[in-house]
């Protein structure tokens, strides 16, 4: 059964840090992506960083590009997004996804098949 585990949300300053972790189980293939998507109150579930498992390759949304940091733990199975430089516009529910159908990184959502439970990210002013 595969199985997407977040945590690390939680309430933040502006300009502060929050590292979130996402436990990955019950894959078998190895040629896939793990995603980081958030949606706020009222929008869409969007992209904010993607990572292609086999070879590293990542992708980050402009408006987190230099902030944000999408890196793995092979060992542990687990992804994680370290985020810098937090702002109120960053609050959201963050989740992460697997995308287990192309061998290369998508960023939509649309391509990803397994959801974890999503956590809360607040970033207050």
């Amino acid at each position: 059964e595969v199985q997407l585990v977040e945590s690390g949300g939680g309430l933040v300053q502006a300009g502060g840090s929050l590292r979130l972790s996402c436990a990955a189980s019950g894959f078998t293939v190895d040629d896939y992506a793990i995603g980081w998507f958030r949606q706020a109150p009222g929008k869409e579930r969007d992209a904010v960083s993607c990572i292609l498992l086999r070879d590293g390759t990542t992708y980050y949304e402009d408006s987190v590009e230099g902030r944000f940091t999408i890196s793995r733990d092979n060992a542990k199975n687990t992804i994680y997004l370290q985020m810098n430089g937090l702002k109120p516009e960053d609050t959201a529910v963050y989740y992460c996804a697997a995308d287990i159908g192309g061998g290369y990184l998508r960023s939509g959502a649309s391509w990803y098949s397994y959801w974890g439970q999503g956590t809360q990210v607040t970033v207050s002013s």
